[in-house]
């Protein structure tokens, strides 16, 4: 027997095996996992490395955000409109849209995606813009596939209007967008509020653009496209008088009809009041709300209402477009739909932080210093639902204070939580205030959309406008469950308020 340091008396402990004695007692199935975690920690410590070797020098990350090559087909189309296409832009745009184009000559709306007609139409007269001719074996093999699924007339109304501004499709055969929408009170069906904010952001303007209705000349012809020459537009028959279809197909008729007879006053001063109501909107950056489609369209609309290129609207409009570009080292240019700081910033301090890196890591330190600039303090259209409800969140990019997004609060929380900063006092008020807003963004039924409360209207996507995706921002599993993490890291799992979100998760699973 022996002593031990408290005094007690034991047996001696056995000796430990070195390790080559390990290795040889290792079984063939206890080795492979040890290569396998070697393996792992291997990676994470190259991915830490990776990481903060790319840390921006004010604190944050962004990666490229690529969608697909509508961005970049849209953005030769509108200077095209405004008259300012210019070769290295062009020559730029086009090597990228081809180096996209799949083997069937088609053009993909995601990563992997099979071939979709808009986006193959808008990359086809991209590349008629940048040169290409028709009888190209690559624009020919577009120009057939496109063909076979309808032509012009099957595509998106979007991409229509596109084609619309310079007399490729006409305005007639367009669903019409009154710009006296931006008159509806809130309590009425179609208010504008009643649309998430990514499509409000982008109606608006365009119910100038549809009351303008302009067209610039077409530099060449697009006959190829259409199915049957003859009769390029077809209207395809009305769809019952009870279905909401075609309800909202004989309202869109009716709005058709209006369009002859509305008092020139009140059109003229609806557009003026949509042009200030998209100026207002308009980011410290010269951006709308941080993405490209808004943006696009938010320029057109100020340029038809007549604000020339020169105004700083206009000048800093076109200046953050130019910023969404990037440069790729073989020459092409490629378009981001938008820029996700706040995002890729949270989410490099959550891995960074839960990989092992000091919660006082200078890197970390200066991350989170960033992210705390970047919350929003003052109110944005989200507080036309919740008017008396203090501002406290975060947005996705560099600029969009009108549209902190409850995901990214959430987010930001949880990446601050696990930071060591040097004045706990402003992180704690921070938090407090994300977890404030947060909370005050639920909706009635217990979960969170992106950027709205209750915006949950079945109206807007039974317009025949709306065919291009999602115009409302209902409560969706994955912000609510984010949501939900962050609240039970502070705390609050046996809230009512997050009971209720767990409910919604539970009820929602498929």
């Amino acid at each position: 027997m022996t002593a031990t340091t408290d005094g007690s008396t034991g047996a001696l402990p056995p000796r430990a095996a070195s390790a080559s004695e390990d290795r040889n007692r290792t079984t063939p199935e206890a080795a492979g996992t040890v290569e396998a975690r070697d393996a792992a920690t291997r990676s994470m410590e190259r991915a830490t490395d990776f990481l903060l070797a790319r840390q921006d020098a004010e604190g944050w990350w962004k990666g490229d955000l690529e969608t697909n090559v509508t961005m970049d087909a849209e953005d030769l189309l509108l200077r095209q409109f405004l008259g300012i296409r210019d070769e290295p832009t062009t020559r730029g745009a086009a090597l990228f849209i081809r180096g996209e184009q799949r083997e069937d000559g088609t053009w993909a709306s995601f990563f992997g995606g099979p071939g979709e007609l808009s986006t193959t139409i808008e990359a086809y007269v991209a590349l008629r813009l940048a040169g290409d001719a028709p009888d190209d074996a690559h624009m020919a093999k577009a120009a057939a596939w496109i063909r076979e699924r309808g032509g012009i007339a099957a595509a998106r109304v979007f991409t229509r209007i596109w084609l619309a501004l310079f007399g490729w499709w006409k305005w007639d055969d367009l669903p019409e967008l009154p710009p006296e929408l931006i008159y509806f009170p809130k309590w009425m069906p179609l208010n504008i509020y009643d649309f998430g904010c990514w499509a409000r952001q982008t109606i608006v303007p365009l119910t100038v653009v549809s009351a303008t209705r302009p067209v610039r000349p077409a530099p060449f012809a697009l006959d190829e496209l259409h199915t049957d020459a003859r009769n390029p537009n077809p209207v395809g028959p009305l769809a019952p008088m009870t279905t909401w279809d075609g309800a909202f197909q004989r309202l869109d008729k009716a709005l058709h009809q209006y369009r002859r007879v509305a008092p020139r006053a009140l059109r003229r001063a609806a557009m003026n009041t949509a042009g200030r109501w998209i100026i207002e909107r308009q980011e410290n950056d010269g951006c709308w709300g941080g993405i490209q489609p808004p943006a696009v369209y938010s320029v057109i609309a100020l340029h038809l209402l007549g604000y020339d290129l020169e105004h700083p609207v206009m000048r800093e409009g076109l200046a953050s477009l130019n910023r969404f570009a990037v440069w790729r080292d073989d020459g092409a240019r490629m378009i981001e739909a938008c820029q996700s700081p706040v995002w890729d910033t949270c989410l490099a301090t959550i891995a960074l932080a839960d990989a092992g890196v000091p919660a006082d890591h200078p890197q970390l330190v200066k991350a989170a210093d960033w992210m705390l600039g970047e919350e929003i303090v003052r109110p944005g259209d989200w507080s036309v639902k919740r008017p008396q409800l203090p501002p406290g969140g975060w947005a996705f990019e560099f600029h969009n204070d009108n549209y902190p997004d409850i995901d990214d609060t959430a987010e930001v929380v949880l990446a601050l939580r696990r930071v060591r900063h040097h004045d706990p006092d402003r992180v704690e008020n921070a938090i407090g205030r994300g977890v404030r807003w947060n909370l005050g963004m639920q909706s009635k039924d217990g979960g969170w959309g992106a950027f709205d409360v209750d915006n949950t209207s079945a109206f807007p996507n039974r317009l025949p406008f709306c065919d291009f995706g999602e115009v409302i921002d209902p409560p969706s599993a994955d912000v609510t469950a984010h949501v939900v993490e962050m609240l039970a890291v502070e705390g609050l799992t046996q809230d009512p308020r997050t009971r209720r979100g767990i409910e919604w998760l539970l009820s929602h699973q498929e």
